[in-house]
Parts: C-alpha cells; sequence; structure tokens
C-alpha cells in the first residue's frame, strides 16, 4: 500500500510557533509533526509516500529529500492553485493501481495502521474513514454508521431536537482507485465536503472504522500544545491498539441515566447528576469508556432497534454537552421469556450477550485489545456483578438506580461507590 500525505498547510494561526514555515513542520518534541507521519508509515511497512504540497514546498523538500534518509521513498506533488483535500490528487491517478492510506499534515495519528488496513481488506469498501467519538457532538459534522457501514453525514448546526450518534471524522482514510476516479477534474472539491458524502448517495459501500486511538489535530496553538504534552508523558503509545487497554465498562439505566423501568421513550432519558464529569474523568485517563446494558424492550417489542438508537443518540449528545464521550455502546436485544403481547420471537432466546453472560465484553475486549484483569465492571444490580467476576474484571456497585437490591446475601462487589462519579474517581486511583 501507498500513502499520500496532504501537507499543503500554511499554518496562519501557528505563526509564532513555526514562523513561516508549512503547517506539516510544526516541531512536535524537536520532531517536525510530517516526520512523525512518514515514521508511523514505515513502521507498518508503507514506504512509497507521496507529498501534496502548496506553501513553502521548498521547506519540506529539502528536509526530506527522496525520503532515502528516512527509510521511504517520496514523490512530491505541487499544487499552484488550491483545489482542496481531494482535487489535489487528480494528478496522481491515472499511476494509481492499489489501494491508498490518505493521512493529513496537520493531524498528528498514532494508531495500529495494521488493524485499520486488515479491517479494510477483510470488508472490501470503496473507501474506510477513521472515525471517533469526540467532545463536542453537538457542534461538530457527524459521521452515521450502521454497524460498519457509513449511510449518512450531518453537517453543522444540527436542527433543534435532533439527536445524532457521536461520530467524527478523524480525517485519516484507506480509499480505492474506485473511490478515488470520482474526483472531478478541473474544480477544487474535499473529500469530507464532496467525496465520501457523494458516493453514499450513489450507494456506494463506505466502510467506518471507529477507533479510540490518538488522533489529534495541531491546527491551533492550544491544540499544538495539547499534543505536544500528551507526547511527553507517552499517552498517543499507551492509546494504540497495538498496546493493550483498560475499560471501565458501564451499566447504562440506573448508573448512567435516572432508572426508568423499560425505558422506551427518548424524553425519558436524563443523566444522573454528576455521571458527565465521571466519564469526562474517564475520557483523561488511560481507560476506554465502554456501555454494555440489556434492552429487552426490544425483544419484548415495545420498541425497535432505531428506537433505541434515538436514546442512545440523546445520552451521547447530553454527554457531550459537558465535554464527555463513551468509546462504544453495545446492547443485547433479546429476552428469554416469552408471552408478551407483542413480542419479536426470533430475539426471544437464551443468549450470550444478556448479563450476566459475558459475550458483549469478550467482543469489546478483541475490538480493543483490552486487558479485561486490569479493567473494572461498574453497575447497579447482580448481573453487572456476576458478569464482571466471570471476566475476572473488578467489581464496582453504585448506591444509584437498584442500589444492589437483587444482590443475594454474601454476594459482595469489589468495593460500593455512592455514585458514577465515585466509582470512577476509585477506580482511576487504583493501581492496576
Amino acid at each position: 500500500m501507498q500513502c499520500a500525505i496532504i501537507a499543503g498547510g500554511m499554518g496562519t494561526r501557528l505563526r509564532p510557533i513555526i514562523g513561516d514555515h508549512p503547517k506539516p513542520m510544526v516541531p512536535l518534541l524537536g520532531v517536525p509533526l510530517l516526520e512523525r507521519l512518514i515514521g508511523l508509515c514505515r513502521r507498518f511497512g508503507i514506504l512509497d509516500l507521496h507529498l501534496f504540497l502548496a506553501y513553502r514546498p521548498d521547506v519540506i523538500q529539502e528536509y526530506f529529500g527522496d525520503g532515502a534518509a528516512f527509510g521511504v521513498r517520496i514523490t512530491y506533488w505541487i499544487e499552484t492553485e488550491p483545489l482542496g483535500t481531494a482535487g489535489c490528487m487528480v494528478r496522481m491517478l491515472p499511476a494509481l493501481r492499489e489501494d491508498l492510506l490518505v493521512l493529513y499534515g496537520d493531524v498528528f495519528v498514532e494508531m495500529d495502521l495494521g488493524r485499520l488496513i486488515g479491517f479494510h481488506q477483510r470488508l472490501q469498501p470503496a473507501a474506510t474513514l477513521v472515525v471517533h467519538p469526540n467532545d463536542h457532538p453537538h457542534d461538530s459534522d457527524l459521521v452515521e454508521a450502521q454497524d460498519d457501514r457509513v449511510i449518512a453525514f450531518h453537517r453543522k448546526p444540527h436542527p433543534e431536537g435532533a439527536y445524532y450518534a457521536n461520530l467524527v471524522n478523524a480525517g485519516a482514510y484507506v480509499l480505492t482507485p474506485r473511490l478515488l476516479h470520482r474526483i472531478p477534474v478541473g474544480r477544487a472539491c474535499d473529500f469530507g465536503r464532496d467525496i465520501f458524502p457523494e458516493a453514499v448517495a450513489a450507494g456506494e459501500f463506505l466502510a467506518a472504522y471507529n477507533t479510540p486511538e490518538y488522533i489529534k489535530d495541531i491546527g491551533t496553538p492550544e491544540r499544538y500544545r495539547e499534543v505536544e504534552r500528551d507526547l511527553g508523558n507517552g499517552k498517543p503509545q499507551r492509546c494504540s491498539l497495538a498496546q493493550r487497554r483498560k475499560a471501565v465498562f458501564l451499566d447504562r439505566d440506573g448508573t448512567i441515566n435516572v432508572l426508568v423501568p423499560l425505558l422506551c421513550r427518548t424524553e425519558d432519558m436524563q443523566l444522573y447528576p454528576g455521571v458527565a464529569a465521571a466519564i469526562r474523568d474517564l475520557n483523561h485517563s488511560d481507560y476506554l469508556a465502554i456501555v454494555i446494558t440489556n434492552q429487552p424492550q426490544i425483544a419484548r417489542g415495545m420498541m425497535t432497534r432505531d428506537q433505541l438508537q434515538t436514546i442512545h443518540n440523546k445520552m451521547e449528545t447530553l454527554l457531550g454537552y459537558e465535554g464527555a464521550k463513551l468509546d462504544a455502546i453495545y446492547y443485547c436485544p433479546h429476552h428469554p421469556d416469552g408471552g408478551y403481547p407483542e413480542e419479536v420471537r426470533e430475539l426471544k432466546i437464551r443468549c450470550r450477550c444478556r448479563k450476566p453472560g459475558t459475550l458483549l465484553f469478550e467482543l469489546a475486549a478483541e475490538r480493543f485489545n483490552i486487558d479485561l484483569a486490569a479493567s473494572a465492571m461498574v453497575g447497579d444490580s447482580t448481573r453487572d456483578l456476576e458478569a464482571a467476576r466471570s471476566l475476572g474484571c473488578r467489581a464496582v456497585l453504585v448506591e444509584t438506580g437498584l442500589n444492589g437490591s437483587d444482590i443475594p446475601t454474601g454476594s459482595y462487589p469489589d468495593f460500593v461507590a455512592h455514585d458514577l462519579r465515585d466509582a470512577i474517581n476509585c477506580i482511576i486511583g487504583l493501581k492496576s
């Protein structure tokens, strides 16, 4: 596979840091961002690089030369007029015969490219977009995905009262020649604004690769300083899926949101006070925040999967208002008992995904390379604690929701917390 790095930025807002140098040459702990991206490609065996330049291309060409000193082969493409993130690539298309990794020269990336490429090759879409949740979905352009398929794009500002899943374009892609040949000749266009929405509208399969790995733009002095600080303490490497991760698995009803028996209405989704602050603290730690919830209302015919998705969209939006995000949400739609008037018969089964079953935890552990023994489960009921025991996680009971009222005598959690914030403070303060 080859890689294209779009590196034409001027970096006006970073002038106090980089002077008149191009933005991709901004130093991160003394090493230019572009050099770090090239090093990432080299580590994963991607050695043929195409650099798309515009502002001060001489600075970049003089620094990297033909790439030999950096263990890669570099071809330069220089814009004489601004053509956008997609339009700038038109000239290289006639020679392209294979899939192409695309990175941006103002976005710091530390991720397991092997996992990304394996995902892309397994699904065989026209393009794979790297996506992730962020801490301000209410004022972000959002990607809507169904399973692993991109189905829509929602540009900000969002309609009042509309709730979308917290998923944004991270700025890294694997693109096939058939997707790249959608780029029109002779006019400016961007991947996110033009090419991807047009491809989805035409029925193309675009895949969404959702990852919690470290991908941040450095376009402002504040963001630049954050990335440099994180590099200094090793956070990007710890976030890579090449490393074993820790997670806090969160029950939903009675732990995150106010307990409403068999919650089915979007308006009934309300967070407990302090929950968003707790999850925000979790986001700033080395732990992933993953919801695992039983939703038997679907099997009972009380709500559809789409209705549940809207409820979860609202939950993510409410968290986002306070700068918090979830890395993933897993739910079980089954229920073992029959006899309900509107029940969905094919979902009335005994399964391994309904807590205290552990299938959803196992799927999350595989997807995110999670060390279960170093992780924890926080919930308000016996199902949560039993699942934690089966997995070897720490079991934490919160005194909200059911408050453990269904826990048999003699069965104890590892510790009891007043609420989710108390639980998170205890967990992230413990040695793993």
